[in-house]
């Protein structure tokens, strides 16, 4: 814990326990019931190496190689971005959604979205697009092989479409914690000067009148409100506005 502390990491303890608890095969929980628990020769050189990478700053998320979010275990790589507590909330959106709707989740990544969709609401017809290939591989390793696909918006109506999309300005970059500007896809998080330029596009692929969901920064709020029709702001669970929904013009 103190080489965290001395690399800058913001939660020393939390993950010093949780790569503890992963190297012995146990949970969290039971590791700080009972911290004594003997370490095999074999998961002392396993935690050598996550504690040199977590140093480096590395996310836990990476170097466990998996992702919880809501209900499920997400596999995670370097080629997708981790998913976050804040992109729950478009789940939240798509689940008022009536029953047997059509949902397309853009900029899948890991799958997250389409997946929680799916796994919670499984009368919904769920599809999802990212432009990257990496990210369609991992989506498809999560369990969207079936609906996954390389592009931008698909041809096609929708209920409602779900985007994460890159929302950082240029110049957040060089700011962005290590964790994130080390490791992270630099072009799911980067678009442009206003941080707009993917929700622009995809604003303008969408057939008018289709509803949309997008997650943004909190100070982008009020130019995409100006980008859709009817729009509607949700708050996160720290009553920031990080979600607004609306219709393509």
């Amino acid at each position: 814990m103190d080489a965290f502390t001395a690399a800058g990491v913001e939660t020393p303890r939390l993950d010093a326990e949780v790569l503890i608890a992963d190297a012995l095969g146990v949970s969290r929980e039971a590791f700080v019931l009972e911290p004594a628990l003997p370490i095999s020769p074999a998961a002392s050189r396993l935690l050598s190496e996550r504690i040199r990478r977590r140093v480096a700053r590395e996310p836990v998320a990476y170097i466990l190689g998996v992702k919880g979010f809501r209900r499920l275990v997400l596999q995670v790589d370097s080629r997708v971005l981790i998913p976050r507590p804040e992109t729950e909330l478009l789940v939240e959106v798509a689940l008022e959604l009536p029953r047997g709707s059509r949902v397309h989740d853009v900029g899948t990544g890991s799958g997250a979205v389409a997946l929680a969709l799916r796994d919670e609401r499984p009368d919904l017809a769920v599809s999802a697009s990212d432009a990257s290939a990496h990210a369609v591989a991992v989506a498809s390793a999560n369990g969207l092989s079936d609906a996954v696909v390389q592009r931008g918006l698909p041809p096609g109506e929708y209920d409602m479409v779900v985007a994460n999309l890159p929302y950082v300005r240029e110049d957040e970059w060089a700011g962005l914690a290590p964790e994130i500007r080390l490791y992270e896809p630099r072009d799911a998080l980067v678009s442009g000067l206003d941080g707009l330029d993917g929700i622009r596009a995809l604003i303008a692929q969408a057939a008018p009148g289709t509803p949309i969901a997008l997650e943004h920064a909190p100070g982008q709020t009020a130019a995409i409100k100006e980008l859709l029709r009817a729009p509607r702001v949700y708050p996160d669970l720290a009553g920031l506005p990080r979600v607004t929904a609306g219709e393509a013009p």
